[in-house]
């Protein structure tokens, strides 16, 4: 497996993002998954190439998807960027079973018209989608409907009370992306000091095959030290 950084961890840094891909690369990163791009994707992918880290993979709104797809698509192929994923979707698209019908409706399409342009789609979670439909949840429901690949993000999931690697063992084949995040009663705290089983949940994704951790934190302190909290945690299980 390989360590990332999302790039919404560092987001309060006042650094140009060349800058902050040296400081990634610094610390012993393999790879960053991209939280917005507002610079020229050409001189990112000219400072990818030069520092050796990859663009694992993308977080992008899935109004902008809808609304700018082939901008969008241009701008993550020139950064040989193959991976999307949608990074947050409003509780009411869980909310019952007629809304997550929709839901997987609206990401199927999506995952179809950038399968078409060799790319791929995943869908990130937070806690909210584990809400109980009946017998089931609004997460379990989205992953019967929909295809698209599933970027689990492991403390949204420990904080909504659902179990981390259960869902790495029963989505095996749908994961390549996994957020490496910890919560503490539902607050995100830096890895490893937060209720996430790391050892348990990082060998079942070894198991499962798993291509990329993806360290992020939603408010750090100081965001300089958590990047190097987060790789030097994530490298003690790889």
């Amino acid at each position: 497996m390989n360590a990332a950084i999302n790039l919404y961890t560092v987001r309060d840094l006042d650094e140009p993002l060349p800058d902050l891909l040296e400081r990634v690369a610094r610390v012993g990163y393999d790879g960053v998954e991209f939280a917005g791009l507002d610079v020229d994707p050409e001189a990112v992918r000219e400072k990818l190439d030069e520092l050796d880290l990859a663009a694992t993979a993308a977080h992008v709104p899935i109004e902008t998807l809808e609304e700018e797809f082939e901008a969008t698509v241009d701008r993550y192929r020139t950064l040989n960027c193959e991976r999307i994923a949608v990074p947050y979707l409003e509780e009411s698209a869980f909310a019952s079973s007629e809304s997550v019908d929709e839901t997987a409706r609206r990401l199927d399409e999506l995952g179809e018209r950038l399968a078409s342009q060799g790319l791929e789609l995943h869908y990130h979670n937070h806690d909210h989608e584990f809400v109980d439909l009946e017998e089931t949840t609004g997460f379990e429901a989205l992953t019967e409907r929909s295809s698209v690949g599933l970027e689990l993000d492991l403390g949204w999931i420990e904080a909504a009370g659902a179990d981390p690697v259960g869902l790495l063992e029963r989505y095996a084949d749908r994961v390549s992306l996994v957020h490496c995040k910890d919560t503490r009663s539902g607050t995100p705290v830096e890895l490893g000091e937060g209720d996430l089983a790391i050892e348990a949940c990082l060998d079942a994704a070894r198991e499962a095959g798993v291509e990329w951790l993806i360290y992020e934190h939603d408010a750090p302190d100081d965001p300089t030290e958590s990047l190097e909290t987060g790789v030097r945690t994530l490298r003690r299980q790889l």
